[in-house]
């Protein structure tokens, strides 16, 4: 009986909850720092015109920063979400999978190749790269008899990614652009602007909105194949539409963001063991949890050796990989 009460918790409180951790861990963001912030400057910063050093610390800095850590953990959160519900695959995630792996060596190129393009190109570059390393992970663990196993689809990212990252610092050594790359593929929100932000953020809401309205089909296509055609889905598209729809928020997250593993794994176990199965719950829950672990993140990396920063990417890396080997010991049913 107990098990069912704690079951039929309405998922608006559950949200709610959500928003209210997301609310701190923002605030928080804002005020812990190597610079001493109060709670009365963000409150001045984001609600009067008032000026001053803190004030400009918070709107030109940390501001732009910390939406840059809610959009990308959203996004990534979300991605991976949709990757293992359209792959019915608990190990799958972005970073496991090519996606920012791929995105990594097309910046690399676009840098070499082109210096002088603007923001809106490498992140098209990012999209570009991000669906080349996927196709290239779910060929080659397509590629034997059998078909793709989780195991198999991991094994495949590990030796894609690793082959990419290579390609990605092969080109930054051979054409002296290794510090432009690193830049990027360090993983972290340093330097964050506004006019950064006003090119991404767009395609980061148009995918979460996807990912919302496709929802409901993720949720029968997770199920099985034989249930989703049987219920009239046409898979096929489905499954191209989900997947340009995971490039375009992965693709996004890395061009902002670098390399960032392990976000999309852990957040959507953590979701499906508060919401369960169902894809409508399991989207923007993921949203709002994986936007708070990226400001925790990112705040974490600011504080623990100030006025030094530790890259957030070793923060998240350091949080995901006992995640990681606790899933893959569990077969993949531990949180769910």
């Amino acid at each position: 009986m107990k098990k069912k009460s704690h079951r039929t918790i309405p998922f608006a409180y559950k949200l709610l909850v959500g928003f209210i951790l997301f609310g701190v861990m923002f605030v928080a963001s804002m005020v812990f720092g190597a610079a001493d912030i109060t709670f009365k400057d963000v409150w001045l910063s984001l609600f009067t015109q008032t000026t001053g050093d803190s004030i400009s610390i918070i709107q030109e800095i940390r501001l732009p920063r910390e939406v840059a850590a809610v959009f990308v953990g959203a996004a990534l959160a979300i991605s991976g979400a949709m990757m293992q519900g359209m792959t019915r695959n608990p190990l799958a995630d972005p970073g496991l999978l090519g996606l920012t792996a791929g995105a990594n060596a097309a910046l690399a190129l676009t840098i070499a190749f082109f210096p002088s393009v603007n923001y809106f190109g490498i992140m098209i570059s990012c999209f570009i790269g991000a669906a080349i390393g996927a196709l290239m992970v779910l060929g080659i663990s397509t590629m034997q008899k059998g078909g793709s196993s989780p195991m198999r689809i991991v094994l495949a990212g590990a030796a894609v990614s690793a082959f990419l990252f290579a390609i990605a610092e092969g080109i930054g050594i051979y054409f002296k652009v290794s510090k432009d790359v690193s830049m990027w593929t360090a993983g972290g929100l340093i330097g964050t602007s506004w006019a950064q932000l006003q090119v991404v953020i767009p395609f980061i809401i148009i995918g979460i909105l996807i990912s919302i309205v496709l929802s409901r089909q993720l949720t029968i296509l997770s199920l099985n194949e034989e249930t989703s055609i049987g219920l009239g889905q046409k898979t096929a598209r489905l499954k191209v539409i989900l997947f340009v729809n995971i490039t375009l928020l992965a693709g996004a997250a890395v061009a902002l963001a670098g390399n960032m593993a392990f976000i999309g794994l852990m957040v959507p176990h953590v979701v499906r063991a508060i919401v369960g199965t169902d894809y409508r719950y399991i989207i923007p829950m993921s949203g709002i949890l994986g936007a708070a672990f990226m400001l925790f993140a990112d705040t974490l990396g600011r504080t623990i050796n100030a006025p030094f920063e530790t890259p957030v990417a070793a923060i998240v890396a350091m949080l995901g990989l006992p995640f990681f080997l606790l899933i893959v010991r569990k077969g993949g049913k531990a949180f769910s």
